[in-house]
């Protein structure tokens, strides 16, 4: 199954746009080819409202949070996961709302770093970070006319949450799900085996949209899912193919797999590239030799 890709989105970056009754989309000016045209921040509700994933650290985007509040109270800061483009703004939105900060714990790996290991990613981890309240997959949080579920969506972050919308068949899909481009798995941040996992678990969601993290929605999410899942078996696959072909490093597989790809994103695909790999050894499909997978590893067919 081909995965269609949609990049018609229009940001209006700091101007509220109301997504749905209830529902208004605020995007940071923050644009990059990680983040596309910005990071999504949603107001949820009327009279009280909630604010889904506040943002980077940036004094235009808190002005322009506040204002599409316009004096309402605030009950809670909702956070998805811990990148310094979706969680940093918290505190200070919560410092001025006086809203509770709820959503996923800390950042944490999805396996410990190593010692030659680098950031990964331009939006790295927020490490700072500290809810008033984690949740867990499963649990609810509440407020005025809506009610969201907790999702453990772990793949492109160990803590990442998506969030549904009970009774309005809208799920917040952070940066796990998004209608513009395929999701960085970066180890060691991220896992390709938890990010399978958890296209699987957004599969039994009855979710006529997603909203995510940057971009516009998710309009038809069950196909959409199932194209993401057939593009993952086929960068598998195309992996495996290069290494019998004798490619023996990741920057091999990036020219060879992503020779059609933007340059400027050749980096991020040798993260979700050594994430592949990752999984592919842990499933005794491909064996590397020496040391721990790393960007620099040399990997052989099993």
């Amino acid at each position: 199954m081909a995965l269609a890709l949609n990049t018609s989105f229009e940001p209006a970056h700091g101007t509220p746009v109301e997504i749905a009754p209830g529902v208004v989309r605020v995007t940071a000016n923050n644009p990059s080819p990680f983040t596309f045209h910005g990071t999504n921040s949603y107001l949820l509700g009327r009279d009280t409202v909630a604010v889904i994933d506040p943002g980077p650290e940036d004094e235009a985007h808190l002005r322009a949070l506040l204002a599409a509040i316009g004096g309402r109270p605030v009950s809670h800061v909702i956070v998805t996961h811990t990148h310094r483009d979706h969680s940093p703004l918290a505190r200070r939105l919560a410092a001025e709302t006086g809203a509770e900060v709820v959503g996923c714990g800390p950042h944490v790996p999805a396996r410990p770093r190593r010692a030659d290991e680098i950031e990964s990613l331009d939006a790295g981890g927020d490490r700072d970070f500290r809810p008033d309240r984690a949740l867990a997959d499963g649990m609810t949080v509440e407020g005025d006319g809506w009610r969201l579920r907790a999702i453990a969506t772990p793949g492109h972050t160990a803590n990442h949450l998506a969030f549904a919308l009970e009774g309005r068949s809208i799920l917040f899909s952070g940066d796990h799900v998004m209608a513009w481009s395929t999701t960085v798995v970066a180890p060691p941040d991220g896992s390709m085996a938890d990010y399978m996992a958890s296209l699987d678990r957004l599969m039994e969601e009855d979710a006529g949209t997603f909203l995510p993290g940057h971009g516009g929605e998710v309009a038809e999410p069950g196909k959409f899912l199932r194209g993401l899942r057939a593009h993952r078996k086929m960068r598998e696959r195309a992996i495996v193919e290069r290494i019998v072909a004798g490619d023996r490093t990741i920057a091999e597989l990036v020219s060879a797999i992503y020779r059609d790809t933007d340059p400027r994103l050749h980096r991020a695909a040798g993260m979700s590239v050594l994430a592949h790999l990752e999984d592919l050894v842990a499933r005794g499909v491909v064996r590397v030799d020496g040391e721990a997978a790393t960007l620099a590893s040399v990997y052989e067919p099993a």
